[in-house]
């Protein structure tokens, strides 16, 4: 879970290190440190039928969920960084919200990276995005669709992100041949608290090349695993949690296993008119543990044991400059194994459609996209989506949404 900052000490930070000048017995000398901000502006207007995510035979965590209907703010994000000397690196991300009329800083990243280590290794201490698949460590206002494919808010509830730390090395190889190791705490979705909080582990390969000089392509594999305590769901078949109510994963294990593929063309190599990205992600997670709903006074438990899966598969054309189009679509598939129930003012057909363990259905969905961005600093983005959860219900989502970047803008990944 994200940590809030109060807005008044965010807003004296970045007063301080903005200052570029540090004062030393009555007098202002040269700036010594000079970060990079940046400040990411997101907007939206959204028609939506339904705003609860319900997506059958998967417990939701972390930011999973969909837009309110109207107008609102998005992915806000305020991210300050800097080289500390010239062996550390430091970066702090966090989103502004909005939450019971009080604006806050929610904490994303803030971690520090080793420089200059050599050899093709690089150290990465903090909280983090994790180097799996290959959307998850691309922060959602640089995704080319306005909301994140369902296979990650149903895996990882948004991103995978955990406080630990991070290690990767490229090989000295004609092809790009890159791995990577994660030792995190744990604790964050598909995760859950545990004693230890070391209990998570990642590891990561990817490779890519070059296809003549117009085409190149990467292709990585990834694998997660946590144990952890208690973990809290929250969400079930037919949306959020509902008030009074816990549902709650009991002495789990999870492991998730991805492959990601991405391949770009732009003739001769000039992406400036012309370009097209073709790009997808399946993921395979399986989970276990005792899982326990409780409402009011009754309460139910029973031993589950589930397997997950979902990919999508994307492309996005740039038809002129600062024009592009693109398509999606999504699909999960849930296989869950409910057994040993025992309950107490709840009965099994209830239990299993209110812990979203038991209830059948493929979600899936379909987006199209047009934006227009005249700069890197700016996209303006037209989406209509059709989101089937597989269980008696369609949505149809319309979104218009802006994206501003202010300040320092950093080099945008493969």
């Amino acid at each position: 879970m994200k940590s809030p900052i109060p807005l008044t000490l965010a807003v004296s930070v970045v007063a301080l290190l903005g200052s570029g000048y540090a004062q030393s017995a009555g007098k202002i000398s040269g700036s010594e440190f000079n970060p990079a901000v940046s400040l990411i502006l997101d907007g939206r207007y959204t028609d939506i039928d339904n705003s609860e995510l319900e997506l059958p035979g998967f417990q939701l965590g972390g930011e999973a969920e969909l837009p309110e209907s109207g107008f609102s703010t998005g992915h806000n994000e305020f991210a300050i960084s800097a080289n500390v000397d010239d062996k550390f690196y430091g970066l702090m991300t966090s989103a502004i919200v909005i939450e019971d009329g009080e604006t806050e800083f929610e904490l994303e990243e803030a971690y520090i990276e080793t420089l200059k280590l050599g050899s093709g290794f690089t150290i990465k201490g903090g909280r983090f995005f994790s180097g799996i698949g290959y959307l998850n460590g691309i922060h959602d206002h640089a995704h080319d669709f306005a909301d994140r494919p369902l296979v990650y808010d149903a895996m990882f509830g948004g991103h995978l992100v955990d406080t630990g730390i991070q290690t990767r090395w490229v090989a000295p190889t004609d092809l790009f041949l890159s791995f990577g190791a994660e030792v995190t705490a744990g604790s964050e979705f598909p995760g859950g608290d545990n004693v230890d909080n070391n209990n998570g582990l990642a590891f990561f390969v990817k490779t890519g090349g070059d296809i003549g000089v117009s085409s190149s392509w990467q292709l990585g594999v990834s694998y997660y695993e946590s144990e952890f305590d208690v973990r809290e769901a929250g969400g079930h078949a037919h949306g959020g949690e509902e008030e009074g109510a816990d549902n709650e994963l009991l002495n789990g294990e999870v492991d998730v296993t991805g492959i990601d593929f991405v391949y770009k063309w732009a003739p001769n190599g000039n992406s400036k008119e012309t370009n097209f990205k073709l790009q997808a992600e399946y993921f395979v997670k399986n989970e276990n543990g005792g899982s326990e709903f409780t409402e009011d006074t009754n309460t139910a438990e029973a031993d589950y044991d589930g397997e997950q899966k979902g990919f999508y598969l994307q492309g996005v054309y740039q038809f002129k400059p600062a024009w592009r189009v693109g398509l999606r679509y999504d699909h999960l598939e849930a296989d869950n194994i409910v057994t040993n129930f025992s309950g107490s003012g709840i009965d099994e057909e209830e239990f299993l459609e209110e812990s979203g363990l038991g209830v059948e259905g493929d979600p899936d969905r379909t987006s199209i996209m047009l934006d227009y961005s005249p700069s890197h600093f700016s996209r303006i983005r037209l989406q209509f989506s059709q989101f089937d959860n597989g269980h008696e219900e369609t949505n149809d989502i319309i979104t218009l949404q802006y994206i501003m970047s202010l300040g320092s803008h950093g080099a945008h990944t493969f």
